[in-house]
């Protein structure tokens, strides 16, 4: 079986949805379900976004790893600047953990979302995709966000050689997320 990552294409869209959905436990639904419009389906604003150019899951930002061909998952890592941006008075409650963590791992490669698609997991797709973030390595490494009830996700990780260096606790707002905090790794 061979797998090779590539720039994720504007037809990836459909592809990327679930996998986006499923790296944020549920959370990108949950926000795609507030954004959604009287009669409007939340799958379908999560596609908008993610087959759109500028939302933080668009297709221009991934990569795609392919076994045998196949879409088979999918990486969205970037360089975080040296600073913090300064805080966003507007930002929802729900993200507030979140954006506290990042601001910690200033100078890092940040792992933003990685997902294999549920038929090709355990066949080494998670891993190529970690080696593939180390690109993005900054001059303190690489970090993550990570839910703490992802075991699967917590193990790749710890193989990967990321360790724990902070916890928040995560506000629902709604979500019906199944984890208590949200863990920043370091790798």
């Amino acid at each position: 079986m061979a797998i090779t990552i590539r720039p994720a294409r504007a037809d990836d869209a459909a592809f990327l949805l679930p996998l986006v959905n499923a790296a944020g436990g549920g959370l990108p639904l949950h926000f795609w379900t507030g954004a959604a419009g009287p009669g409007q389906d939340p799958w379908q604003v999560g596609l908008s976004r993610i087959a759109g150019d500028t939302a933080a899951f668009s297709w221009r930002k991934a990569v795609v790893a392919e076994l045998d061909g196949t879409p088979a998952g999918c990486l969205y890592a970037h360089a975080l600047p040296d600073r913090p941006p300064p805080p966003d008075p507007g930002l929802p409650p729900m993200f507030v953990p979140l954006q506290q963590l990042e601001d910690m791992a200033c100078g890092t490669g940040h792992v933003h979302a990685i997902a294999t698609a549920p038929d090709h997991r355990g066949r080494g797709v998670g891993a190529a995709l970690m080696t593939h973030a180390g690109r993005w390595r900054g001059p303190r490494g690489m970090s993550l966000i990570v839910a703490d009830d992802n075991a699967a996700a917590l193990a790749l990780y710890a193989r990967h050689g990321y360790a724990l260096q902070a916890r928040r606790a995560m506000v629902k707002d709604g979500w019906t997320g199944t984890g208590r905090d949200w863990l920043l790794m370091r790798g």
